[in-house]
């Protein structure tokens, strides 16, 4: 009994022992999984919020979830057309990217695409931005979504809206158009620079070879092309782009044209200028320069602006010819002249201004056309000053060139009896002033000075103030002549010689008709008397040192005939010697009147002579001394003669040509100056 019952104790414990453990083991294993659980717990707390907004629209009005769908519809419309026409943007990437130059016409129509595109894109992007900002707001007023999605949905919306207000087209296309229209720029550039040839001259002689006027300079497939890339840039604000590089390129092609000419002389200075002597020869380069340039290549500028820039406007294609002209030289072609004007007043100055009104006059109706809009406004300036310089100064040194010759009365005659530089120059000069080079110039020029006085001018004064001028010459030559006081010889020569250069350098002229032939036969007649009275006074009277009184009969013996014979000998040496040595440095310009009066001496002198020698030569030459007596043969005296004044080379050059000092130079006068000498 007692077993049983501890049996049944034991059993018990054991049957405890192992629910404990049980109770153990399970305890350990929620443990466990107590512990697994903690994390996700977690996890789904944190999510509770987001879950819980989410859910949070079922709890939205039954009308605005249903609206919803409509709204999100009409707003993702717009935007999906929005992104399908960027993405066929983007297609025309490679196209654009390529050389325009293969396939010009092509290329131009992608562009245009890529604009019309663009174009569509900045259209609609606003309104897209609009419709999505139209549905977030429905969304917020319903509280149909999220507070942190619609906070993420408007900073995405005022992205965009921020882009477009800021030009949204570049980033659109990500700097694509741009790209394309620089590849059209440089291809306008090499589309000229390939066909700007310049003439092809080898020296000025090439000028009189040139056509009239110069045909248009560049095909016209090229000039099409030009307009259609002209087209699409304009279009977007590159004209003043294409004018810059039109202008470089053209005006470069014509400063290239005009460089074979040499014109470097257009940059000469005022001080240099007085001091150069082929200056006459630079101005009649200069109108030959001036009327190329503007005959052939400014004008042929002038045509290709129109065919190029016609279609933009008179200002735009005026604006860009004038800065060509401006750019390729024609300022520097004014300037010279400007400076002619500005150089020393001189007679020869006269002629240079009336050289450049010529020029200039001769290409008034060139000039009032090519240069005439308001773009050449300072064309126009430069010229109208310059015109008024020239007439004004020609105007002064022609109204003051009367006074300056009256001036030179007072000085000293020439010491070698020639013409003086004066005179010479006066009496070619007004035969230039009335020849047909220049007297309808200059009457034109005066008619203009004079009309800017509210004057009349008459041909006839111009007529009158050359003669008073001619006149005050005959008056000058008239003082000098008597200068010489006792000198009559010399006096008589320089007579001679003024006389026959004013009959001989008048007569047949315009002065000299408009003088008359009774005033021409007076100075002819003047010059005859005064070559007598010359030749009468000083070796006319040598064969008188050779008398044959006392020697026919040789009456007082053979030596008493030699000494005589000796004697006379002497004295026509000496007498010829200080004649000749005086003489010889005495001058006759005139070659026909040297020639002439040279004969006539020898005419007097040497056949007496010879006769002489010949007859009592003999009586002398075999005596010791007879070298000292017999001093010159027949043909030596002879050779002396004809030897005789002739003008020397060097200080004294021909006047037919202008003076090239500006001064006076022996009698030609610097206006500047009160006097100045004649020799």
């Amino acid at each position: 009994m007692a077993l049983s019952v501890n049996d049944h104790k034991i059993g018990n414990l054991i049957s405890a022992t192992k629910s404990l453990k049980l109770s153990l083991d399970k305890s350990k294993a929620l443990g466990l999984a107590l512990e697994r659980s903690g994390p996700r717990l977690e996890e789904i707390s944190l999510r509770l919020p987001s879950l819980g907004a989410a859910v949070r629209p079922i709890r939205a009005e039954k009308e605005a979830l249903v609206a919803v769908g409509g709204h999100i519809n009409r707003a993702v419309s717009p935007a999906a057309a929005v992104l399908k026409v960027f993405d066929a943007v983007h297609g025309l990437e490679k196209s654009l990217l390529s050389d325009p130059r293969n396939d010009l016409p092509g290329y131009l129509s992608v562009l245009k695409r890529l604009q019309e595109a663009l174009k569509f894109l900045g259209d609609n992007c606003g309104l897209a931005i609009q419709w999505l900002e139209d549905i977030v707001e429905y969304l917020e007023d319903n509280m149909v979504a999220d507070d942190r999605y619609l906070s993420n949905l408007k900073s995405s919306l005022k992205n965009l809206r921020e882009l477009q207000n800021d030009g949204e087209r570049a980033h659109l296309d990500g700097g694509l158009l741009d790209a394309a229209l620089d590849k059209l720029e440089n291809e306008f550039r090499q589309l000229l620079t390939e066909h700007s040839v310049p003439l092809p001259m080898s020296s000025s002689s090439a000028l009189a070879e040139q056509a009239c006027i110069a045909p248009s300079p560049l095909p016209v497939s090229i000039i099409q092309k030009l307009q259609a890339i002209l087209g699409r840039l304009i279009a977007n604000n590159r004209l003043e782009k294409c004018i810059v590089i039109y202008v470089e390129v053209r005006s470069s092609n014509v400063r290239a044209s005009l460089q074979s000419l040499n014109l470097d002389y257009l940059e000469i200075s005022v001080s240099e200028f007085n001091d150069v002597q082929s200056i006459e020869g630079y101005i009649a380069q200069w109108g030959k320069h001036l009327e190329f340039a503007v005959k052939h290549l400014f004008e042929a500028e002038y045509k290709l602006c129109i065919d190029v820039f016609e279609r933009m406007g008179l200002d735009v294609w005026m604006g860009c010819f004038a800065k060509i002209a401006a750019q390729a030289g024609i300022l520097a072609f004014l300037q010279f002249g400007k400076t002619v004007t500005e150089s020393r007043k001189d007679p020869n100055k006269l002629l240079k201004l009336l050289d450049i009104f010529a020029s200039l006059n001769k290409l008034r109706l060139d000039f009032n056309r090519l240069f005439g809009g308001a773009a050449c406004a300072e064309i126009q300036n430069l010229t109208r000053d310059l015109i008024r310089r020239v007439i004004d100064g020609a105007a002064e040194v022609f109204s003051e060139l009367l006074g300056q010759v009256e001036l030179q009365r007072q000085t000293s005659p020439p010491s070698d009896g020639s013409v003086p530089r004066l005179a010479i120059f006066i009496i070619d000069y007004c035969n230039k002033l009335l020849g047909d080079d220049y007297k309808s110039i200059l009457t034109q020029v005066l008619v203009i000075h004079r009309s800017w006085k509210h004057e009349k001018f008459r041909e006839r004064l111009l007529i009158n103030e050359v003669l008073n001028i001619i006149k005050a010459i005959e008056l000058n030559l008239a003082a000098w002549e008597k200068a010489y006081g006792e000198d009559l010889i010399l006096s008589n020569f320089f007579s001679m010689n003024t006389h026959c250069h004013l009959y001989k350098h008048l007569k047949g002229t315009r002065v000299g008709d408009l003088l008359g032939d009774s005033w021409l036969k007076e100075h002819e007649q003047s010059k005859d008397y005064h070559a007598a009275v010359f030749l009468r006074e000083s070796w006319g009277k040598l064969p008188s040192h050779l008398s044959r009184e006392g020697l026919l009969m040789f009456s007082g013996g053979r030596a008493t005939a030699r000494d005589l014979v000796k004697k006379r000998l002497k004295a026509f040496n000496e007498a010829f010697d200080d004649m000749y040595t005086k003489q010889s440095n005495w001058i006759i310009l005139e070659k026909d009147l040297r020639e002439r009066t040279c004969q006539v001496i020898v005419q007097a002198v040497v056949p007496v002579y010879r006769s002489y020698m010949q007859n009592y030569g003999p009586l002398v030459e075999q005596d010791a001394s007879s070298a000292k007596y017999a001093k010159y043969t027949v043909q030596t005296l002879e050779k002396m003669l004809m030897s005789l004044f002739l003008p020397k080379p060097v200080r004294y050059g021909s006047f037919k040509g202008r003076q090239p000092s500006g001064k006076f130079n022996n009698g030609v006068a610097d206006l500047r100056r009160t006097a100045s000498a004649v020799v």
